[in-house]
């Protein structure tokens, strides 16, 4: 889902230069036919297929059903379900209008929960499959500006936990992936809104290549790994926040607990900066205020 462009186009592109087929599904039909011949130029052998279905996955969740239904009948049932469909709103909590808060949690939670919900039976019928949910370091560090965004992102993490525990007796996986700043069109369109305090928050860390962070993903996935970071900051963020989430293995649960002291008090000379960069603007802004009142 997601997969006309951004970090589901690029997911969908590995997955196909693997030899997977392909369904993609998006809201916008001419995006996805472009988006399907840039695919097909990856393709691996002849007989593979990339089929499009455009469709709103926050909506209706019968209809996604059938398309999901539909999809399933012309290329077999779904190995691996990735939910990438997602969009973001940024500004000061007060300035956000209400109905967007509504939106941003039916597009990028309902978003994920719909086509999950729908492919879930049969893979554990199967006793396979994989389901990825792409949240983002946002959903695991809440900073300002994502008051809205936010807590979608933090909610996908609490649904792929309790799903993970239900699903792993049949052999399936639940992976979610946490990118950081990855140019996408989606980026390139919220950095026009940012406040100025999220813009500098967001520059204390590099902006990552959609190829890159789809590599990642892909390749957590594959493996079943429940965490998919990118990078040293998304490392030391997953050891951070990794609580009661489910590890893949021993190795994994021994470097959280080695880790995790270490990382916490780096962690918080980071917030200490970001506390410090938020409150310089609002120290800059009460004095051009002032500066404009006396004018």
């Amino acid at each position: 889902t997601g997969g006309s462009s951004g970090i589901g186009k690029c997911i969908a592109i590995e997955c196909y230069k693997q030899g997977a087929f392909i369904t993609l599904i998006a809201r916008d039909e001419n995006k996805l036919l472009q988006t399907k011949k840039e695919i097909e130029k990856y393709s691996v052998n002849d007989k593979q297929v990339v089929l499009c279905i455009s469709v709103d996955v926050s909506k209706d969740y019968e209809q996604v059903e059938n398309v999901l239904k539909q999809a399933q009948e012309k290329l077999g049932p779904v190995d691996m379900l990735v939910n990438c469909a997602g969009t973001s709103v940024t500004g000061k909590f007060e300035d956000i209008e209400v109905n967007s808060f509504e939106r941003l949690m039916a597009v990028n939670y309902l978003g994920s929960v719909y086509p999950s919900r729908a492919v879930i039976a049969t893979m554990k019928e199967r006793r396979m499959g994989r389901i990825v949910f792409v949240s983002s370091q946002a959903g695991q560090l809440g900073l300002f500006g994502y008051t809205a965004y936010s807590p979608t992102k933090f909610a996908l993490r609490g649904l792929a936990e309790a799903l993970q525990m239900e699903v792993k007796p049949y052999n399936v996986y639940v992976t979610v992936a946490y990118p950081p700043d990855t140019d996408t069109p989606g980026f390139a369109e919220e950095s026009k809104t940012k406040p100025l305090e999220t813009k500098l928050i967001s520059e204390t860390s590099s902006v990552c290549q959609a190829e890159q962070v789809a590599r990642v993903i892909v390749k957590d996935a594959i493996q079943g790994n429940f965490n998919s970071s990118v990078g040293s900051d998304g490392y030391m963020l997953s050891i951070l926040t990794s609580g009661m989430s489910p590890v893949t293995s021993i190795t994994e649960g021994l470097q959280q607990v080695v880790c995790m002291g270490i990382f916490r008090i780096i962690g918080l000379f980071y917030l200490g900066s970001f506390d410090s960069i938020v409150r310089r603007c609002m120290m800059q802004r009460e004095k051009s205020e002032s500066a404009d009142k006396t004018e």
